[in-house]
């Protein structure tokens, strides 16, 4: 991998482990082994914001977050986040979000989180190769009730970096500010009778209430899903630059996975699930079954 986008990815990580503290261009530089020039111009080039934009960015987001969870006041987000007066923080997070900080800790408006990626994931799923070793991989049945997803469909795409080409990357942003029933967005392979035509069968969502009649983000769609019984297949916790080779080895042992064994049959009418791929925790999708019918 090329050393210029490797020193991207290590101010991007330290960015990140400092995002409370005083950040400067120097110390990015320190972090990069690049001059403070062609760190600043690397780091454009490779993530389309200057460093000031992206730590601004992630910042906003960031206090987002906090006020979302209601137990944070608007002063204390402003001034946590780094943000020298209130007054300069409501602005900034009107011109990013379109409302003001107070209106979203109260109403909860899905606004468009930003979400930063590791420049060196696009190249490491270039690089992918089949795993070798064996790994371990925890089945669990479990039960999801009736309940509304609502989602963004893209145009073709059956997986996650062709459905980000077609939609663009802000959408999980979006529906990461959103209260979801388990707690985070998910990404759905629908069956046909979900889709609409000329629309993707890969896409992102939040599943909520079926009683759910709050906001709807624009161009986002509702359905209805069934309570239905999933098989959730979780990988080991893994490093985060083999995520491509944790997913790989999730869906190799669910294509090998018998559910009669334990007196179930796959059941496609309902979507299969995927949650965001996170190192601590391996990577888990989840898989519709139904009880087989006795003879």
């Amino acid at each position: 991998m090329k050393e210029q986008i490797l020193a991207v990815q290590r101010m991007q990580e330290y960015i990140e482990a400092h995002l409370d503290k005083e950040l400067n261009l120097s110390e990015l530089a320190r972090v990069s082994l690049f001059s403070p020039w062609h760190s600043y111009r690397l780091f454009r080039q490779y993530t389309g914001l200057t460093p000031t934009e992206y730590i601004r960015r992630l910042r906003l987001s960031e206090s987002a977050k906090c006020l979302k969870l209601g137990n944070t006041r608007v002063i204390d987000a402003a001034y946590d986040w780094g943000f020298g007066s209130v007054d300069g923080y409501q602005r900034a997070f009107l011109r990013e979000f379109g409302c003001n900080p107070g209106e979203y800790a109260r109403t909860k408006v899905p606004i468009p989180l930003f979400i930063p990626y590791g420049v060196k994931f696009r190249e490491l799923r270039k690089e992918t190769v089949p795993m070798e070793n064996v790994q371990s991989v925890f089945v669990q049945l479990m039960r999801k009730p009736e309940r509304k997803a609502i989602l963004k469909r893209g145009v073709k795409a059956e997986d996650y970096f062709p459905y980000c080409e077609e939609v663009g990357c802000d959408v999980w942003g979006i529906l990461t500010s959103m209260d979801s029933l388990c707690g985070e967005p998910v990404c759905l392979w629908l069956p046909e009778k979900y889709k609409k035509p000329n629309t993707s069968t890969y896409v992102q969502g939040v599943e909520v209430e079926a009683s759910y009649d709050g906001a709807i983000p624009e161009g986002f769609d509702v359905i209805t899903l069934p309570e239905a019984e999933y098989l959730s297949f979780q990988g080991e916790p893994f490093r985060e630059e083999d995520y491509c080779d944790a997913i790989s080895a999730v869906q190799g042992a669910m294509q090998k996975y018998d559910p009669s064994l334990i007196g179930y049959e796959w059941d496609d009418t309902n979507p299969r699930i995927q949650l965001e791929p996170r190192g601590e925790r391996g990577y888990i999708e989840l898989r519709a079954v139904r009880p087989l019918k006795r003879k």
